[in-house]
């Protein structure tokens, strides 16, 4: 078997999302909670508009997730208590010489890195449940890794960061030759891209300690998407100047230089807990379309969009505001992830 990571940008064949459930990061009001809520239900909305979207839904939260949803969305019910998708579900990879085949790949999880706060053990379940509901094979790994944490183009390329997979509270026995070779079973990664870092806020109590998600993409082989915090009066003002000559010294699994896109952070550096990691850069690819952060900067909002629409042509890009979810430890696409159609990526 040779596994290999489709680019986001494959046809799909619907997006899993997880419906929140009560505790701590949701919220600790009702107007929190509900601000919660209402966040994930308008992803999946926006989303279900160009593909299908299947709902993970805890039992305790199925009234209101019937409520909320609209009919369009499919839900699966199984325990649940960290609700980022693109962390605790399966990484979807196809087999070349098996056409017809999915591999779903689980991840050990440990809420990233098993801090004090974090409540992970039922989600850390979820990849299996999914994987059985789509037939897929499983793919077990023994590395503590999420979604977020790394970035492909399906053409054997991957982008991760030191601070993730070689954190000594998620694998303190690895080495970079030993996550290389993990990565290259599961997911089909013949070269690796270590960034040294994230974004700052990444780095507090509840952050993930520097997920490549909110950092760089690669929107097609040879380009990269390059969050650009343009304000000197930021911390990732230098940090991103420093990823992006980190970066234009690397090339792609082809030996390609890369051609660097900056995609400008929004005008706000900060919020009531400190400097800001809003990012453009986590957003999500579905069929014909691009589901974008947004920031009520209408500006830096249409900006982005603009340079989206620029880097995935022929898709329209369409803006939900993702302060909420940022605000709760991520964005878009750490609370998704995308199911490959078969026979779409078949070669």
């Amino acid at each position: 078997m040779a596994w290999r990571m489709p680019s986001e940008t494959a046809p799909h064949e619907r997006t899993w999302m997880a419906f929140p459930r009560e505790g701590l990061t949701l919220g600790s009001t009702p107007a929190e909670v509900e601000e919660g809520y209402a966040a994930w239900t308008a992803v999946a909305h926006a989303i279900a508009a160009f593909e299908p979207v299947a709902m993970v839904v805890d039992p305790s939260e199925i009234g209101r997730a019937k409520r909320m949803l609209s009919a369009d969305i499919e839900i699966e019910i199984a325990p649940l208590d960290e609700f980022w998708m693109r962390d605790v579900g399966p990484t979807f990879v196809v087999d070349d010489d098996r056409p017809g085949v999915l591999g779903a790949v689980d991840w050990t999880f440990n809420g990233w890195g098993d801090p004090a706060w974090a409540e992970w053990q039922k989600s850390a379940e979820i990849a299996r449940f999914v994987a059985n509901e789509v037939g897929a094979e499983l793919v077990s790994s023994p590395l503590v890794n999420e979604g977020g944490g790394f970035h492909v183009d399906g053409e054997g390329t991957v982008l991760v960061t030191e601070t993730v997979q070689l954190d000594p509270r998620r694998n303190p026995y690895a080495d970079k030759a030993r996550v290389e070779a993990e990565l290259a079973r599961t997911i089909g990664a013949t070269h690796t891209v270590w960034l040294p870092r994230g974004l700052t806020r990444d780095y507090e109590e509840f952050g993930t300690r520097g997920h490549v998600d909110i950092v760089a993409t690669i929107p097609s082989p040879g380009h990269l998407l390059l969050h650009a915090q343009q304000n000197p009066e930021h911390p990732d003002h230098e940090v991103t100047r420093e990823l992006r000559a980190l970066l234009s010294q690397t090339t792609d699994a082809a030996g390609r230089a890369w051609e660097i896109h900056d995609l400008p952070a929004p005008r706000a550096i900060r919020d009531e807990e400190g400097f800001v990691d809003w990012s453009y850069v986590n957003h999500l690819v579905v069929n014909d379309g691009v589901i974008a952060c947004g920031f009520g900067d209408e500006t830096a909002d249409a900006a982005a969009r603009d340079i989206l629409a620029a880097a995935y042509p022929g898709r329209k890009v369409v803006t939900v505001d993702a302060r909420p979810i940022f605000a709760r430890g991520g964005g878009i696409h750490c609370i998704t992830q995308q199911q490959p159609a078969l026979e779409e990526v078949a070669r």
